[in-house]
């Protein structure tokens, strides 16, 4: 039986929805605690919500992440993430008041930063996985293959652990996946409002990528120069209408930026990573802010290592790299795979060349992690193409990333520099022994932290009165309910089985996708 186009899309859209549901609880199940990085980030929103200021002088006693500048110090991270935090922080500061909790006592200020943490770090990167699980639609992947793409990212990588901190690594993923997106919109605009509108949008994804993460801005223009690929056929005019309109949805987000040194630092060309005080991170000045030239020695640590390596936090991600092949074989999808194959490299690259490559107290190669989104989009060809006994293979290899980040978030997503293998002297004893939410680090300033009182990182099956293994129970359930729900929308949707047809009436670039675009039930 087969459905109109419209009412797949309603039901596709539920889908989504409850990808990004299932992402968003297990983020938000989770709170990482305090550290350098974060603490940083979050004495930044402080420092507007409470003085209206930028400088940090008041709480930079709990981070050696600072910029020192004119006598005062500033967060050291670029300031996208925190400026997203604000308005979050300034509503939740009331819905505190209502609950009679004071935002200005210590525990007040630690579920503001668990607030600022769900919606501007986790909320953006659940809302990618739904994304993802659409891009892959629309380059002709089955519903299956797609939510296997986007649950993989969401749980199966090391962005689990990365959306449970105030860092800004998943944000400049999802606004990388977002601009995404509203490229592949612009290929099939229906007019000319539709069209501005997408390359605004794609403009002010890529541009905030780059105010989050300063090394995101070769990523964004890869994105943009996508945008233009797709539509260079349709003549000179079109193209340069569509470049000046990303540009003028970037434009706010370069203001911004610029704004923002001038005002901390007097100078717009010089990020805030140039201003580090004297005898700090002495790394950072070997080549450019410690950025030098990829070794290969690294790059196999980043893939195959026990520290840092994507086999042991995220294993399913090595075989990426196959499925983006098989798109870019094909000319309705050779473009996009292009763009995705070369951001995905781009980080990769870029993390091998960094002097500090392991990156501090992290699970996984973070400076890789805005690239790993665009990375796992190959996965959902590579599961239509794969025959029964790989998807087995795929199937296990997801199971054990699932679990890994599990381990993660449960024990502690900033695992202690000292450990060579994290998963084997940290994660795996700590894990079955039920030691969990082990860092005891806090976003407060020494003196707001009482002798007594802890603040550090928690999961709500403890806040419930769970210990240990126990705690991961409601989690676990959440699971059960989404996987019947998806089973009952199935069987409730018989229509949707069929997607191949359904994606040629929705998905004008799919195309003839021959084997890994197979019909076959989700």
């Amino acid at each position: 039986m087969n459905v109109s186009a419209p009412e797949s899309n309603f039901r596709i859209r539920i889908r989504a929805l409850l990808i990004a549901a299932v992402v968003l609880i297990s983020y938000a199940y989770f709170y990482g605690g305090g550290g350098w990085n974060q603490n940083s980030r979050f004495d930044l929103v402080r420092a507007v919500v409470e003085q209206g200021t930028l400088r940090i002088d008041d709480y930079q006693k709990n981070t050696g992440d600072k910029a020192f500048a004119n006598g005062h110090y500033y967060s050291d991270k670029a300031p996208g993430l925190a400026l997203l935090a604000v308005p979050v922080a300034e509503l939740a500061k009331p819905l505190l008041g209502s609950l009679k909790v004071d935002p200005a006592s210590p525990r007040g200020l630690l579920d503001l930063a668990y607030f600022v943490t769900v919606f501007a770090v986790a909320l953006p990167m659940a809302a990618a996985c739904a994304c993802l699980f659409w891009i892959a639609l629309r380059l002709g992947s089955s519903l299956s293959a797609a939510a296997f793409a986007a649950l993989a990212l969401g749980l199966a990588t090391p962005m689990w652990a990365y959306a449970t901190l105030f860092w800004g690594h998943a944000l400049a993923g999802a606004c990388l996946v977002f601009a995404f997106a509203f490229a592949l919109n612009l290929r099939t605009a229906e007019s000319s409002a539709a069209e501005v509108l997408w390359a605004l949008a794609l403009g002010l994804s890529a541009g905030w990528a780059t105010v989050t993460e300063y090394p995101s801005a070769p990523a964004s223009a890869m994105v943009a120069v996508l945008a233009l690929a797709l539509i260079w056929g349709n003549g000179p005019r079109r193209r340069w209408r569509v470049a000046l309109d990303i540009g003028a949805g970037a434009l706010p987000c370069v203001i911004a930026l610029m704004a923002y040194q001038h005002a901390a630092f007097g100078s717009v060309f010089h990020p805030s990573y140039a201003y580090y005080p004297s005898g700090a991170f002495s790394w950072m000045t070997r080549g450019y802010l410690g950025l030098t030239y990829p070794r290969v020695d690294v790059g196999l640590k980043l893939l195959f290592g026990c520290r840092r390596g994507l086999l042991f936090t995220g294993p399913v991600v090595l075989a990426a790299p196959l499925g983006l092949r098989l798109l870019w074989k094909q000319p309705a999808t050779h473009a996009a795979a292009v763009a995705a194959a070369s951001i995905a490299s781009y980080y990769f690259l870029f993390h091998a060349s960094f002097s500090s490559w392991p990156a501090g107290w992290s699970y996984g190669p973070r400076y890789m992690a805005p690239g790993l989104p665009l990375l796992c989009l190959g996965l959902a060809p590579l599961w239509d193409y794969a025959r029964p006994g790989w998807r087995i293979i795929l199937r296990a290899l997801a199971a054990i990333g699932v679990g890994l980040a599990l381990m993660a978030v449960s024990v502690g997503a900033q695992p202690p520099d000292e450990f060579h293998c994290p998963l084997r002297q940290f994660y795996w004893p700590s894990f079955w022994a039920g030691r969990f939410s082990l860092n005891l680090g806090t976003v407060l300033v020494p003196a707001e932290q009482g002798t007594n009182q802890v603040h550090g990182a928690f999961n709500l099956g403890e806040l419930l009165g769970l210990h240990g293994l126990k705690s991961l129970i409601p989690l676990l359930a959440v699971w059960g309910l989404a996987a019947v729900l998806w089973v009952w929308i199935n069987r409730g949707f018989p229509g949707l089985r069929n997607h191949r047809e359904t994606a040629r009436k929705i998905n004008p670039l799919a195309g003839n996708l021959g084997n890994f675009g197979r019909v076959e039930s989700a």
